[in-house]
């Protein structure tokens, strides 16, 4: 008589159902920048009409509109180019991302024109008031991930265009368009505090 012996099998956790290396990195960091960027927001919330002396947020700081369009453009652009990537159309990918990158431009520039009129018009430097220190800490250290996204998004796109980039890398290329997410989503808080609730 043969006695049959019952195995149980635990399936190992394929690579597939597991999420991308990059992808877990990324959103680690940014939890770490939202941690950051909380700080700057709370200092701007707590010094809201504490300067002493002016110019006051209400005398100088215009609703920039367009900016705050071209880059909340900018997450459905690149959400597109990933799909693209992803379906294999790699033109399309190219030039969804092209135009990722002509409106992340186009709000650093926007912004720095408003800081070339607050600085020599209005006379607002970081160290006038309390206000322009708040202010161009927390909309500088925007600026400056917006700057780092453009960085990012050029060397992929340059990348791309010499064949480096094909559908295989579209999870790599996902985990990117998350940090260019989180950085238009920090753009509607800092959009809040700063021209509707500080004003």
């Amino acid at each position: 008589m043969i006695n049959a012996t019952a195995h149980t099998y635990h399936a190992e956790p394929t690579e597939e159902a597991l999420p991308s290396r990059g992808r877990v990195g990324m959103v680690c960091l940014i939890a770490t920048e939202a941690a950051l960027f909380s700080i700057f927001v709370v200092a701007y919330l707590f010094y809201i009409g504490k300067s002493l002396i002016g110019p006051y947020p209400a005398q100088v700081l215009e609703v920039p509109m367009l900016p705050t369009i071209c880059l909340l453009a900018s997450s459905a652009t690149i959400m597109l180019a990933e799909r693209a990537l992803r379906q294999g159309y790699g033109v399309l990918f190219k030039g969804w991302w092209f135009l990722t990158i002509l409106l992340g431009v186009a709000f650093l520039y926007a912004t720095a024109v408003e800081w070339y009129r607050l600085i020599f018009t209005h006379h607002l430097t970081i160290s006038t008031n309390l206000f322009g220190t708040t202010f161009y800490s927390l909309v500088g250290f925007h600026a400056m991930h917006v700057t780092v996204g453009l960085i990012l998004l050029t060397l992929v796109l340059i990348l791309s265009l010499c064949g480096y980039v094909p559908q295989a890398q579209s999870e790599r290329v996902a985990a990117l368009s998350l940090y260019w997410h989180f950085v238009d989503v920090v753009w509607i808080v800092v959009f809040l505090v700063v021209y509707v609730i500080g004003r």
